[in-house]
Parts: structure tokens; C-alpha cells; sequence
């Protein structure tokens, strides 16, 4: 059996194992080690196991993803989802569909600072449902509203994925983060947008709300203005060089934790929770980036890789159309599979195809470019019906609601996903003006 053959078994085999619910961290160890000791044989394997995770997890930037992890663990357990959303309901509460654009609003605020998905849609569920549920909002519009803004989770940095990609494929994580910029308040824009249109096309839908005064306003945005100035100050320290990504990380979680306890009441045992909570999720992460370093490097000794890559740049078809085809495959995988961990299962594969690919910008532009098309892929495949991640956690959290309500009011915020990821596809400037790449 070739080198090429065991590469293809193994990346079915992985896929096959996932769908039998293996963890993804299990399956690529196993699959990788096994993999690995076909090509080379057992007693480098061995050599390479005992080398890989010192090497791996005793590099300074990853102690940059608990840091980031705690600081959403504070935000949560601070209340300050609730302040956010209050802040986000006086401004655009008395719009049509004004309950909806806040809870988008108050997405994009949280997910600022958890930099994941599905916390932010879990936790604004918790303040924003009940809210839309009370005030008459069609179960469609506040169930599809709350999983299509907890996508924001990841777009908006700082996002743990996109730390993880820059880790992955060597770029810089501040310029990462401002490339994210762009894309993710266009994200918010659109989503606030449908929800607005909703409300407009579909008479009953979102009753409005009375109009507050400005005492309300500023009280609301008095409460949340520190917590947007750390968010504001942590990337542009790390994309100005005033700090490194960990120490971004660091003093953007100690400022939270303050603010958790200072407004939010957090008290020693929230302190215990989060920490607890974020080491627990640390430990995922590093487990599933292990079981990537091990199938990634065993993938490159079978050479698959390189052979697909030389495979589609001899295709008689532009780059730009083989990207497109590749995020496809994303949208679709995302139904199936958390996101961190489809993005490391198929980088190894990807990113050699990407640099092979001449788009007519540098090779670390094209890489910041595809990372945040591969982000909002990943996105949009949350909230793919039937299948989406986000579809049955909001469904998890309201049961009594069908979750054909949540497809039907999710279908405007997904046709929004798929303008969006064609125009940063085809206008590449999009999310590498800011930064500064060409």
C-alpha cells in the first residue's frame, strides 16, 4: 500500500470515526498514530510522541487561548450579558424588530469578548428569549435571531479560532484580529438588517417597543462602556505592538475579572467556576490541537497533501473557484462538526492548496484572507438547516418551540452569510484593508 493510499484511508477514516461519535481529538490520535506508524514505523512514532506535546504545549502563544477563555468566563459570570443587552435594547429597542437588532447587538457585544459560538448564543438566549417571548416576538424571528447572532461569537475578535489559526499557520494574531474587523461588523449590519425586514414583511411578527429617554440610554451605555474599551484596547494593543498576544490576553481577562466583580457581583466561587471552566475547555483545545499536530504531520509524510495541492493548481479553473469549492465543504462540514475542531482537521490538508494558488496578493495576505473566509464558512455552517450546530443548542434551550420555527426565522440570516462570504471571496480588500495587506 503507497504513502497516498494511507493518506486517503485516513482521512476516511477519521471522518468515519467522527460520525460514529469518537471524539475528534480520539480520532485523529489514533488515525494519526496509526497512520504515522505505517509510513515510518512504530519506534519514531514513539520518538515523535514523546517530543510533540512538550514542544507543542510549552510554546508561550498558546497560554494566550485560557487567558481569552477566562475573560469571556468572567464577562458570563459577571451578568454582563444582561448589561449588554440592556444597553443594545435602549438604543434599538423601538425599532421595527427593535428586540431582535439588540439581541444581534448584544451578540456581537459578547462575542467580542468569549470569542465562541455557541457561548454566545447560550448565554444571550438566557437574557434575550424570555425578553422577544414576553413582548410578543414570532418564535421564528427570536429563536433564529439568537442562533444566528451567536455566530458573531467567533467572527468578532478576539476569537479563540482565530488564535488558533494564527498558531497553525505561523501569522501574526493581531492581524488577524483586525482583519476580522471589517467582516464582523458587516455580519452585524446584515443580521440587524433581516431582523428589521422581518419584523417589516411579516405583519404581527415583532411588536414594537415603546421609545425610552436618554437618562435610560445613558445609564444603560454606562454600564457596559468598560467592558467595550478592555475589548477595544486588547486589539489594538496586540495589532500595534503595545503588547504580545498573551499578555493582550492576560490584562484583557484581569480588567474583566474586575468588572465582574466591581459591577458584577462575582464573588470567590465565581472566581473558582471560572477558572475551573475555562482550564476544562483549555484542555479540549489542546487535546484536539495534539490530535491535529500528530494527523497533520503524518498526512505530510504520506504526501497527500502536496499531491492535491499539485492535483488542483494543474485544474483548468481560476483559484478563486477552487477557494469557493473548498468553503462549500466547509458550510457542509459545520452541520456536523464543532468548528475548532473541523478547522484543524482539514488545515493540513487546505493550506498547502491555498499557497500553491497564485491570487495575486502575497502568500501571508492569502493566508489572513482565507482564514477569515474559512471563519465565516464555519459560521454559516452553524446555522445550516437541518443540521447546524447552533439550530439545536437554541432548540435545546427553548423546547416547547418547533425547531421548523428556528429554520424558517434562521433562512434570511443564512442568505446573508452566503452574500457576505462571496463578497470577501471575489473582493479580498474586505478584510485585508485594515490591516494593511495587499
Amino acid at each position: 500500500m503507497s504513502n497516498i493510499e494511507i493518506g486517503i484511508i485516513m482521512i476516511v477514516a477519521v471522518l468515519v470515526l467522527v460520525a460514529l461519535r469518537m471524539t475528534v481529538a480520539a480520532a485523529m490520535l489514533i488515525v494519526g498514530g496509526l497512520g504515522y506508524a505505517l509510513i515510518v514505523g512504530v519506534l519514531p512514532l514513539q520518538s515523535t510522541m514523546k517530543t510533540m506535546p512538550f514542544s507543542k504545549f510549552t510554546n508561550y502563544a498558546m497560554s494566550v487561548l485560557p487567558f481569552f477563555l477566562l475573560m469571556g468566563e468572567f464577562a458570563s459570570r459577571g451578568g454582563m450579558n444582561k448589561k449588554l443587552f440592556r444597553a443594545t435594547r435602549a438604543w434599538f429597542g423601538h425599532w421595527h424588530g427593535g428586540l431582535a437588532v439588540a439581541s444581534v447587538g448584544g451578540c456581537a457585544a459578547f462575542g467580542a469578548v468569549s470569542g465562541s459560538s455557541l457561548a454566545t448564543a447560550a448565554t444571550m438566549s438566557k437574557v434575550a428569549l424570555p425578553e422577544m417571548r414576553e413582548h410578543g416576538y414570532s418564535p421564528a424571528l427570536a429563536t433564529g435571531t439568537l442562533a444566528a447572532g451567536g455566530t458573531l461569537g467567533i467572527l468578532i475578535p478576539p476569537s479563540v479560532i482565530l488564535v488558533i489559526y494564527a498558531i497553525f499557520t505561523e501569522q501574526s494574531v493581531g492581524i488577524l484580529f483586525m482583519a476580522a474587523v471589517i467582516p464582523g461588523l458587516l455580519a452585524a449590519f446584515q443580521y440587524g438588517l433581516v431582523a428589521s425586514l422581518f419584523s417589516r414583511l411579516i405583519p404581527g411578527s415583532a411588536p414594537r417597543s415603546p421609545k425610552v429617554d436618554w437618562h435610560e440610554k445613558i445609564s444603560a451605555t454606562r454600564d457596559v462602556w468598560q467592558l467595550l474599551l478592555v475589548f477595544g484596547i486588547v486589539v489594538l494593543g496586540i495589532y500595534n505592538g503595545w503588547f504580545s498576544p498573551t499578555e493582550g490576553a492576560a490584562i484583557g481577562a484581569f480588567a474583566t475579572f474586575i468588572l465582574a466583580v466591581v459591577m458584577g457581583g462575582m464573588r470567590m466561587r465565581g472566581l473558582i467556576d471560572s477558572v475551573i471552566a475555562a482550564g476544562k475547555v483549555s484542555a479540549m483545545m489542546f487535546l484536539i490541537m495534539l490530535g491535529a499536530q500528530l494527523f497533520g504531520a503524518a498526512l505530510a509524510l504520506s504526501q497527500l497533501p502536496s499531491h492535491i495541492a499539485n492535483w488542483v493548481v494543474a485544474l483548468d479553473v481560476g483559484p478563486y473557484t477552487i477557494v469557493l469549492f473548498i468553503l462549500i465543504g466547509y458550510i457542509i462540514l459545520g452541520c456536523f462538526m464543532e468548528s475548532l475542531a473541523m478547522v484543524l482537521l482539514t488545515l493540513p490538508v487546505f493550506i498547502p492548496v491555498i499557497l500553491a494558488l497564485d491570487f495575486g496578493f502575497s502568500s501571508s495576505a492569502a493566508l489572513i484572507w482565507f482564514g477569515i473566509l474559512v471563519l465565516m464558512s464555519v459560521e454559516t455552517g452553524l446555522i445550516s438547516p437541518p443540521f447546524g450546530l447552533n439550530l439545536f443548542l437554541i432548540n435545546s434551550i427553548a423546547k416547547d418551540i418547533p425547531i421548523q420555527e428556528t429554520y424558517k426565522g434562521v433562512l434570511g440570516y443564512y442568505v446573508m452569510d452566503i452574500l457576505r462570504i462571496l463578497l470577501v471571496l471575489y473582493f479580498p480588500m474586505i478584510c485585508l484593508w485594515l490591516p494593511g495587506l495587499e
